[in-house]
């Protein structure tokens, strides 16, 4: 049964590092804010952003990484709009960029400002 132990401890260290990244995590003076969060709870939480910008993304093909060309981007596939809030979270600390799929927090990047 001892030799067994080993293996059992390298599956589960392989099996640990597989597990996916814990996503960043917004600290506001109103809660945290995380992936997964409408633009609401955001903004409830950590309040108005310093930035604010809102673009149309372009949609790619099913299956390929081929954008979906004018004119049927414009009338047949609509595009994917994205939010990008920009919070100046105080001296000492990284501004912190929250980008927004459909109303909904994508993801949460710090940095030195917009990129």
């Amino acid at each position: 049964m001892q030799t067994h132990l080993p293996a059992l401890g390298t599956a589960l260290l392989c099996a640990l590092l597989a597990l996916p990244a814990r996503a960043e995590s917004l600290r506001c003076s109103g809660g945290i804010s995380d992936v997964g969060d409408s633009r609401l709870a955001v903004l409830y939480r950590c309040g108005e952003p310093l930035l604010k910008d809102s673009y149309c993304a372009p949609v790619f093909y099913q299956g390929s990484v081929q954008p979906v060309p004018e004119p049927y981007a414009s009338w047949a596939v609509p595009c994917l709009v994205i939010d990008e809030w920009v919070y100046d979270r105080g001296p000492g600390s990284l501004m912190a960029t929250v980008r927004f799929r459909s109303g909904v927090v994508q993801s949460i990047r710090f940095g030195r400002g917009p990129q």
